[in-house]
């Protein structure tokens, strides 16, 4: 007897994160994908607006539609939500009321506070009294959590980045949580799909710009998980830079001892080393390189796979971390659907490379 399948249904699959979603369930061994949609393709067919997902045999039968709820919540038991923030709050809500799991990219339930999302977003929240009922979807960090959530709200690409390196740390009491500095670097996909000039090529292609400073919408949701797991509010130094690659996330973080560690810099480095070590020893999507290695996108490019090195130096007694994602996959669609896998007692690894 064939296995029961789960059906989903992802609501903006034109972009570029909902088409990387796509490509995801589509090879899902416990996934239905039967639902697609956008409002400026509907009536298309899946392969006429990608072909390159013209040799999938699920695909050849996918249309695009406009989104329903009331159709979404017959047809669907999960919706992934691929939609800008603000508009993903108006679907999220009812379909979580009508009883149907949602797993929400956008950032619209991923800062439990409506004043700091007022204040990072631009807009009032259009649902407050939702956003302590969501669960930060870190898998790696919020396990136990995912598999009980109705709502996800998957973290974005740069907190990815900087939460899975730092939160063991501070846990631990391994590093001066007055003194982090994050420099990411991010391919052009994670401005969205969109027509704004500056993304276009001639304007992106050999040039680096830091962009989004000095308060980067992101740093709203590394401050608030970053002062979660130090049980004290954190304040950081967050600068992003465009860089002309497609995909693919670099960060690097400046870090210095605590007090308590600061005579001692060869204990500290061997105490981080083995925080993170033993953190991520047995997590499938946590590459740990260590100082053997620096990290490297292309090593992670169209997979789930996080990678985590760092170099110490003895000179100035800091710590350089470094990080490397593929920011459509674990830094948003493949992490999504590792929080679905959580969530419905699948392998963590179904349908996502390591």
């Amino acid at each position: 007897m064939a296995e029961k399948k789960v059906k989903v249904a992802i609501v903006g699959a034109s972009g570029y994160s909902g088409e990387e979603l796509v490509r995801l369930l589509l090879e899902h061994p416990h996934v239905n994908l039967s639902i697609i949609t956008s409002r400026q393709h509907d009536g298309q067919s899946m392969v006429s607006v990608f072909p390159r997902f013209a040799g999938y045999n699920q695909a050849t039968d996918l249309k695009f539609s406009t989104p329903s709820i009331d159709f979404l919540s017959e047809k669907a038991d999960v919706v992934f939500l691929a939609l800008p923030h603000g508009i993903a709050a108006e679907f999220a809500v009812p379909l979580v009321k009508k009883g149907v799991t949602v797993i929400d990219l956008s950032a619209d339930f991923r800062i439990n506070n409506a004043a700091v999302y007022q204040d990072f977003y631009g807009k009032e929240h259009p649902a407050p009294e939702w956003l302590t009922k969501a669960v930060y979807g870190l898998p790696e960090i919020h396990r136990a959590d995912i598999a009980q959530a109705t709502l996800i709200a998957s973290p974005g690409c740069y907190p990815t980045s900087i939460l899975l390196p730092t939160i063991p740390l501070i846990r631990e009491g391994l590093i001066d949580t007055s003194h982090i500095i994050a420099n990411c670097m991010s391919g052009v996909s994670g401005a969205g799909r969109n027509a704004s000039i500056p993304f276009l090529y001639v304007e992106c292609n050999e040039s680096l710009r830091p962009y989004g400073v000095p308060k980067h919408r992101h740093l709203s949701e590394i401050e608030q998980e970053l002062g979660r797991a130090n049980n004290a509010p954190v304040i950081i130094e967050f600068t992003p830079h465009l860089v002309p690659v497609s995909r693919g996330i670099l960060t690097t973080l400046y870090l210095k001892p605590p007090v308590e560690h600061a005579n001692d810099f060869t204990h500290w480095i061997k105490s981080v080393t083995k925080c993170l070590e033993d953190f991520y020893n047995d997590e499938p999507f946590v590459r740990i390189t260590g100082n053997k290695q620096l990290p490297d996108t292309k090593n992670v490019t169209n997979t789930n796979t996080i990678e985590i090195g760092w170099a110490a130096d003895e000179r100035t007694k800091r710590l350089r971390i470094f990080s490397a994602e593929d920011n459509l996959v674990k830094g948003a669609s493949g992490q999504a659907i590792q929080s679905f896998n959580i969530k419905f007692g699948f392998p963590e690894t179904a349908g996502l490379k390591i």
